[in-house]
């Protein structure tokens, strides 16, 4: 009876999961099919869903119009720099407040996340003015910087949580064996972090990677990413959807590609420290 009632709630979480799971992607794949749709059958009412006469018109249309490569370049090298330089301050900042707590850490680590609750739109005028002073408008670097201070908040708080799971007496043997500060964080609490870090620099590179706010506003041409290049095709005389979409699916193609290979180690990352 028992093993049957266990059976019956592993098909139902199943099916509540799938369905959530379903819902959740289906946009993505209306996305993608209408992609492959005519503009015409793009806005037919009532829509068509998969029996559609398919095209590959509106990726040459894009390929055409656009430069795909330098606006993917571009977001490599923000989304990935931005992670990167991330990740190198939020390390030994989530160290002194895992293993070197004061009074205020708490109150320090609520108000950094405090900051993302602030609208963008609030500080957009100060930040505008500032990469206008430094010559920072359109530059990528400009971007990398913002791109990064807005995301310290999630990557300082997801590393500190990987930390607390760690023991402090293996940094203090560390220690007593001679380790300096530099070598205790590279060689002893790094690699027993990995899988945190890793899912760390996996969500932050997918945050930085879809930003749309600041790369709207900060760019204009030599410096804009792939949200810009799909915002390129809503225009004055409307919106095209087919082509639109044929702009979202290459914008996306990639971090889908990323994710899924990514999966179990995002996954891993995620419940570091779950089950002791």
């Amino acid at each position: 009876m028992a093993r049957s009632v266990t059976s019956r709630r592993k098909a139902l979480n199943t099916l509540v999961a799938w369905t959530i799971g379903l819902l959740i992607f289906f946009p993505i794949l209306w996305t993608i099919l209408t992609s492959f749709k005519t503009e015409a059958q793009a806005i037919s009412d009532p829509p068509v869903f998969l029996f559609f006469d398919w095209t590959l018109e509106n990726y040459a249309v894009v390929q055409e119009r656009s430069n795909y490569m330098r606006f993917l370049w571009n977001s490599v090298i923000i989304a990935g720099g931005s992670t990167i330089l991330g990740i190198i301050i939020a390390i030994p900042a989530a160290w002194s407040m895992a293993f070197v707590p004061s009074r205020r850490t708490k109150d320090i680590l609520l108000w950094m996340l405090s900051t993302k609750m602030l609208p963008a739109v609030g500080v957009l005028y100060p930040i505008y003015l500032i990469f206008i002073q430094f010559g920072l408008l359109d530059n990528r670097f400009g971007l990398v910087v913002v791109l990064m201070l807005i995301n310290l908040p999630i990557i300082v708080w997801m590393l500190y949580t990987y930390f607390k799971e760690i023991p402090g007496e293996i940094l203090e043997a560390a220690r007593m064996d001679g380790a300096s500060l530099k070598e205790e964080i590279l060689y002893v609490l790094t690699p027993m972090a990995i899988p945190g870090i890793a899912s760390t620099i996996l969500l932050n590179f997918i945050l930085a990677w879809n930003e749309a706010f600041w790369t709207l506003n900060l760019t204009a041409v030599n410096a804009a990413p792939l949200t810009a290049f799909i915002a390129s095709y809503s225009s004055p005389e409307g919106l095209f959807f087919a082509k639109l979409s044929a702009a979202s699916t290459m914008a996306i193609a990639p971090i889908l590609i990323l994710g899924w290979f990514s999966q179990k180690q995002l996954v891993r990352g995620l419940t570091f420290g779950a089950v002791k």
